[in-house]
């Protein structure tokens, strides 16, 4: 049984959720503020890379908590079918994840920021990671199946008595519609 995987991958969704939600807040209190106009505002400064990073960690902590219901489901499940929706949409999230610590490093470079920023701005950094681990995990029944759901798993089709069972369920003769 595929338990090790599974063991891990389960917390890591937990607190990748739960980042997700408290970057998503911090980022859209920070947006909320640059778009009514209050830059002088000390968690902003002369930071043109503002409104770019704020813009992305918004879009990556909403593609996030997306997936981790999509995970969710697949750690639930834990079949091949489910790895496909938690596997592509975690994907994504990593890939908008990674732009927005790109970001991040960018807005560190700059400096002139407040504590605010400086909180997605670490959410990011260490989100980058964990979902980088996340993703890693959930294909890591690719090497074996003792990680996660095999990916040669041939049982899908079989019924209780071991025989394969037509596509459309029980076969009836001499019907005509």
């Amino acid at each position: 049984m595929a338990t090790v995987g599974r063991n891990i991958a389960g917390p890591l969704l937990f607190l990748n959720l739960i980042m997700y939600a408290i970057a998503l807040g911090f980022a859209s209190w920070c947006l909320n503020r640059y778009i009514n106009g209050q830059t002088n505002h000390p968690s902003f400064g002369p930071n043109g890379a503002t409104p770019f990073f704020l813009t992305f960690a918004i879009l990556a902590s909403v593609v996030g908590i997306a997936s981790k219901f999509a995970g969710g489901n697949h750690i639930r499940a834990w079949r091949n079918d489910s790895l496909a929706a938690a596997g592509s949409s975690s994907l994504m999230a990593w890939a908008i994840t990674a732009l927005a610590f790109g970001l991040a490093c960018k807005e560190i470079n700059i400096g002139h920021r407040g504590w605010r920023l400086r909180m997605v701005e670490a959410f990011m950094i260490i989100l980058a990671f964990t979902q980088l681990l996340y993703v890693l995990l959930l294909h890591a029944g690719v090497f074996s199946s003792r990680y996660g759901p095999g990916y040669r798993d041939t049982d899908y089709g079989v019924g209780a008595g071991g025989e394969p069972m037509p596509k459309g369920g029980v076969p009836v003769t001499g019907t005509r519609v």
